[in-house]
């Protein structure tokens, strides 16, 4: 007879999950309490003169099979934690951290349930929709020249493209405060995170006190959906070109993404030029 795999102690039961994930979360406050770094915390209302770059996305996706409840209460959490970051400084050398920033998210904090992504299927979830200003936010630092320090992924196909196909529109997992989302200002000077939400838009901006001598670009290369068993995947590479400002001559082409992201919406939605066998 084959050997029965043994299920892990956060796999025998929920308690059992739930007392798992207190002591990771214990692990990062003693890991961050030891650490040398130095976090991000300064809040200005005035703006850095240089914006580096500037993204805006739709935090309501309204498509077959998308609960809208659960889209609407995403921004409502979006803005909730935007409200935590919007004019955070980063001296140079200070780090930004996702969750030392936004603090607990919970009931009593404002917080309602929106989709998350719990053992590779999408569920209702306290704060769900975060994912989603980290994957923003990410954005930024991918179009600079930030280092990002800690990045965890998920699915990069949660719901179908609106328009044009947007390289990293997705795919930036967090959730408190195991699983982060860390850059670091490795610049010499400063740099400003803005984030603010109007109506169902999230707008984003990263701005320095100067102009950068480099441009950055996402380049995504062999995009396509593959039927992998019973299931479909969106599948391709992405990378960041960095290039000079004055010549625009290509100087680093970065892989960022191997992109290989179950589809977790419905099926039919995928275009069907975009298949391939």
């Amino acid at each position: 007879m084959p050997r029965k795999e043994r299920k892990l102690f956060c796999d025998i039961n929920p308690t059992c999950y739930a007392i798992s994930l207190q002591k990771e979360i214990c692990k990062r406050h003693i890991k961050d309490l030891l650490s040398k770094e130095k976090f991000a915390k300064n809040i200005k209302t005035e703006k850095l003169p240089n914006v580096v770059f500037s993204h805006s996305s739709n935090m309501i996706k309204r498509a077959e099979g998308v609960d809208l409840r659960l889209q609407e209460n995403k921004a409502v959490n979006i803005a909730l934690a935007c409200s935590k970051i919007n004019g955070m400084i980063l001296h140079p050398g200070e780090v930004f951290s996702f969750w030392r920033a936004v603090g607990k998210i919970t009931k009593k904090n404002g917080y309602m349930d929106g989709r998350v992504i719990q053992r590779n299927r999408l569920v209702a979830g306290r704060g769900g929709g975060l994912c989603n200003l980290a994957n923003t936010i990410h954005l930024l630092v991918l179009h600079s020249p930030l280092r990002t320090i800690e990045f965890h992924n998920h699915s990069d196909a949660l719901a179908p493209d609106e328009g044009k196909r947007v390289p990293f529109s997705a795919g930036t997992s967090v959730s408190y405060n195991n699983v982060d989302y860390r850059f670091k200002n490795t610049t010499d000077q400063d740099v400003q995170l803005l984030l603010w939400c109007e109506g169902e838009f999230l707008h984003a901006e990263l701005r320095s006190e100067s102009k950068f001598p480099w441009c950055y670009a996402l380049v995504e290369e062999n995009h396509h959906f593959k039927k992998e068993g019973n299931k479909y995947y969106r599948i391709s590479t992405i990378y960041k070109e960095t290039s000079d400002g004055v010549t625009s001559a290509v100087l680093e082409k970065e892989l960022v993404l191997d992109n290989h992201s179950e589809v977790m919406y419905s099926y039919d939605l995928i275009p069907e030029d975009q298949i391939r066998e």
